[in-house]
């Protein structure tokens, strides 16, 4: 087993069960004990876990979580919700838009106002928020659920028929070498599926996803025409990606914010 599966794994049963142990691994795994405790290792210097004494157990508000939706993530609300009223800027009357699953897109959908709209998306939390909405016209692919999303091939074969003006796209990683990255294999299909039916496709990433790298790749940096992050992103940093040619938006943020941020 690769170590990028094994990893995959360890972070699944960590949301399932909230603790593991390296001799459990060790044999699930068919591997030494020794490298159990170095994937450890890795994982907790992406800040997924915490070590503890034969064993780890989940890193509490962490945000890189395998199933990041099935409770929202809070973390960094205010630059999200910065991000979110941003990106609406971008939406126009009669727009046809896909909102990824992702707690900024969801902070979008909340504060998206009763216009005429075209949405599409596959996440239920996102759903619940338009359906209130009657000028918004919510397009929602077919497929079962997984937590509070609908994914399915039968879905995504249809996706590939639509037009999509704007696409605004979630990632827990975002990455010079590594590009935009996370850690569930079975959102990659949809998230490239949605990029290749998209005139222009907007990056929503807080400034504390920069620089960062999960398990798995599904877009490269050139495959995006925006970012949009916070004003909080050191200016060293947007310079790199700024330099890429990539158009980036930053997000005002509250004066009290700035003063917090890096705080734990």
């Amino acid at each position: 087993m690769l170590a990028a599966e094994r990893h995959r794994k360890i972070i699944e049963k960590l949301e399932q069960l909230g603790a593991v142990k390296v001799s459990e691994l060790s044999e699930q795994f068919q591997v030494t004990e020794k490298t159990v405790r170095e994937d450890l290792e890795k994982l907790e210097e992406k800040g997924l876990l915490k070590r503890t004494h034969g064993g780890a157990v989940l890193e509490q508000g962490g945000e890189d979580s395998l199933y990041p939706l099935q409770f929202p993530n809070s973390k960094h609300q205010q630059e999200k919700t910065a991000i979110a009223l941003l990106a609406l800027t971008c939406i126009e009357p009669n727009d046809i838009i896909a909102l990824d699953a992702g707690s900024t897109t969801l902070e979008m959908a909340k504060r998206l106002p009763n216009m005429p709209v075209t949405v599409l998306t596959n996440d239920l939390l996102i759903i619940r928020e338009l359906t209130a909405k009657d000028q918004v016209r919510l397009v929602i692919p077919g497929g079962y659920r997984h937590n509070n999303l609908l994914i399915g091939a039968e879905s995504q074969e249809w996706i590939s028929r639509l037009n999509v003006h704007k696409l605004f796209l979630s990632t827990t990683g975002i990455h010079l070498e590594y590009g935009l990255t996370i850690f569930t294999e079975e959102l990659t299909k949809l998230k490239k599926l949605y990029m290749e039916n998209a005139k222009t496709v907007y990056c929503l990433a807080d400034h504390s996803k920069f620089d960062k790298g999960a398990l798995i790749t599904f877009a490269g940096l050139e495959e995006i025409d925006c970012i949009i992050t916070d004003e909080g992103i050191e200016a060293d940093v947007a310079a790199k990606y700024e330099a890429l040619d990539i158009r980036m938006l930053k997000a005002p943020l509250p004066d009290h914010a700035k003063r917090n941020k890096g705080k734990v």
